[in-house]
């Protein structure tokens, strides 16, 4: 029985890999656990209802928590590049009202302390929440 749980935790180690949906991972654990179990019992049954039950109950409450955790660092990894690159405003930035910025192709919200006209060139001088902060390009 041993084997056929090591065959299971690797066969869905590999599907996690491929998919990277944070699906899979907590049947891993789930059958790890089941690996486990058959140093403690030999009746199949206890630890296919272990596997399925532990897997189930480890996806509804740990996964949506962890996704948004992973979410948040992916955001700041991925936005922070920003900072101190130069784009060109193509609509216009007032003092109290966002306007957009093109960086590299991509079009982004953006603010200043001071009005900034269409096709005005500007960098990136800070980051808050979705929303870049530019300046004047000298």
């Amino acid at each position: 029985m041993r084997f056929i749980w090591v065959i299971i935790v690797i066969l869905l180690i590999i599907v996690e890999l491929i998919t990277v949906q944070l699906t899979t991972i907590w049947f891993v654990v789930s059958a790890a656990v089941s690996l486990i179990l058959t140093f403690y019992s030999k009746n199949f049954t206890i630890q296919v209802l272990v596997f399925l039950l532990l897997g189930i109950i480890l996806l509804i409450t740990t996964r949506t928590t962890l996704l948004n955790l992973l979410a948040k660092y992916r955001y700041k990894k991925n936005i922070n590049y920003l900072l101190g690159m130069k784009g060109q405003v193509v609509s216009p930035i007032l003092k109290d009202k966002w306007g957009e910025v093109e960086i590299n192709g991509t079009i982004w919200k953006a603010q200043s302390d001071s009005n900034l006209s269409k096709n005005a060139y500007v960098s990136v001088v800070e980051i808050s929440k979705n929303i870049i902060i530019v300046e004047k390009e000298n």
